[in-house]
């Protein structure tokens, strides 16, 4: 039976649109319509993006996607095609439509900059905006930013428990979609891979691209010496082998060999590395490395793939395993171990006659209880070692000395206090939009990477364990505490 698509869905197929603005629930576009007919349009509220945990009961997340949110909120503009889509949906107000049509952000953006280690709590974005604008940013904001920093996260933790060995990022093929792949690759990156096999990622963010052969190619030929070795003689300067296809070490490894004496050697280079993926890679890895280096290849390198997590990877090198390098797929590219990055948009405070009033949102669920108003992020270094003490939530607008001690406590526990002195005081929220305009210069994807790193030597080692981390205390200011306080105490005496 011919299979068949009608004109119009070939055409919405074949778009592969670039431009996200539609990218929205249809919840934020019928609450724009009705502030609009409300008289809300022009009121100004402040949003935050923050997450209540951090995935696989890690210590920390990696933030990133920035760079996305800022090419999305550019070029956010609504086509008539969507106006049309919009009217047919129930969005049928045409003074509305006709704002939607001239829509433009006009708002104030702050954010924390990619590659920054984050913790449960913190504002990771800030939005001020006239209430539509701020509300139809949500969706795709929160696509951008919580996907990739769930991949930057998942790398950074693969790259902790590999203990230096190089990470290659593998996993397009079991990704969810083109953009999951896409840009997944990209937040592995600023993870701490060292690199990917997906080459759009590599051309467009100028990451260093790895790769070898597929089973296939070793298939196709009539057996795995001479597939070997045609390979070899195509990239004589690049030579990694795929030793696995049919047994790694009665003819894998040996093939190999031959295949470096006959054609790598003689052509005046000296092979790459090969590859395991599949078997018991700890003992495969260590008989392969002795016949390599038995054969005068100290120097070559060995590289395993086949579904590696951080429990194998720590379990290889606990059993000594001769691996140098790995490549990660469908554990990295998807967080299959925890795989949602539980980021939310809240609103916590609105603009009244120019002074800011803040709204707090209450749940049974404490977890779920935001803090409210306008808020500044810091970070505190301990001023001998450089190294992170806390970070503290405070009402925007408050003055902290660091010369001056400051006193930390426990927003829960509040008797659990501690004096900080002789400290550094870093503000994590960086400008990004003024009045509508991008005020951000962006850092290239190695600034970013050094940036991450730079950040994480910052972190003490307790934190950045795999298992049962160091808990990092996020604080709250006095000043900010006691708004919260006030707040759930205003609506625990309406009986709410």
């Amino acid at each position: 039976m011919e299979c068949t698509l009608q004109t119009k869905e070939k055409v919405m197929i074949m778009k592969m649109k670039d431009n996200y603005t539609m990218l929205m629930d249809l919840y934020e576009m019928t609450m724009g319509m009705g502030y609009f007919e409300a008289g809300y349009k022009d009121t100004i509220v402040y949003f935050d993006m923050f997450f209540r945990r951090t995935p696989d009961k890690g210590g920390f997340s990696i933030a990133a996607g920035l760079s996305q949110l800022i090419d999305y909120v550019k070029n956010f503009s609504f086509t008539e095609e969507d106006i049309r889509y919009l009217r047919s949906v129930g969005i049928t107000n045409e003074d509305f439509l006709d704002y939607v049509r001239n829509f433009k952000f006009s708002g104030d953006i702050w954010a924390v900059e990619e590659g920054t280690p984050v913790f449960p709590g913190e504002p990771l974005v800030v939005v001020r905006a006239p209430v539509i604008e701020a509300q139809l940013l949500e969706t795709a904001l929160l696509v951008m930013i919580n996907h990739q920093t769930l991949i930057a996260t998942k790398a950074n933790r693969l790259v902790r428990a590999a203990h230096n060995k190089g990470i290659v990022e593998f996993g397009a093929r079991r990704a969810q979609g083109r953009d999951g792949a896409y840009l997944g690759a990209r937040a592995a990156y600023i993870g701490g891979c060292m690199g990917t096999s997906n080459l759009m990622t590599g051309r467009d963010f100028n990451i260093p691209v790895f790769g070898t052969m597929a089973h296939s190619w070793i298939q196709l030929f009539d057996d795995e010496l001479e597939a070997f070795k045609a390979y070899a003689r195509t990239y004589p300067y690049a030579t990694s082998l795929l030793v696995d296809t049919y047994n790694t070490l009665k003819s894998g490894v040996p093939n190999a060999i031959k295949t470096f004496d006959e054609v790598v050697v003689p052509a005046g280079h000296r092979p790459l590395s090969i590859r395991l993926d599949s078997g018991d890679l700890a003992f495969l890895s260590k008989e392969a490395r002795k016949m390599l280096d038995a054969a005068g290849y100290e120097d070559v390198k060995i590289m395993a793939s086949n579904a590696i997590d951080e429990q194998t990877l720590q379990d290889l090198r606990d059993q000594d395993a001769q691996i140098d390098l790995y490549g990660v797929g469908e554990k990295l590219i998807t967080a299959s171990s925890d795989a949602v990055f539980g980021g939310v948009y809240k609103l916590v405070a609105v603009e009244n006659n120019g002074k800011v009033e803040a709204k707090i949102k209450i749940s049974e669920n404490v977890q779920k209880i935001t803090t409210p108003g306008f808020k500044e992020l810091y970070r505190i270094y301990d001023g001998k070692s450089g190294k992170a003490l806390a970070d503290l939530i405070t009402l925007r607008g408050e003055e902290i000395d660091p010369t001056q001690p400051y006193q930390l406590f426990d927003p829960v526990h509040t008797w659990k206090r501690t004096t900080v002195q002789n400290f550094e005081l870093k503000k994590l929220l960086k400008p990004i939009f003024k009045d509508g305009q991008c005020v951000y210069e962006e850092k290239t994807i190695e600034e970013i990477r050094a940036y991450r790193e730079q950040e994480e030597d910052r972190l003490w080692d307790g934190v950045k364990r795999i298992v049962n981390p160091h808990k990092y205390f996020v604080d709250l200011s006095i000043q900010l505490w006691d708004l919260k306080q006030d707040l759930l105490n205003q609506f625990a005496s309406r009986g709410r």
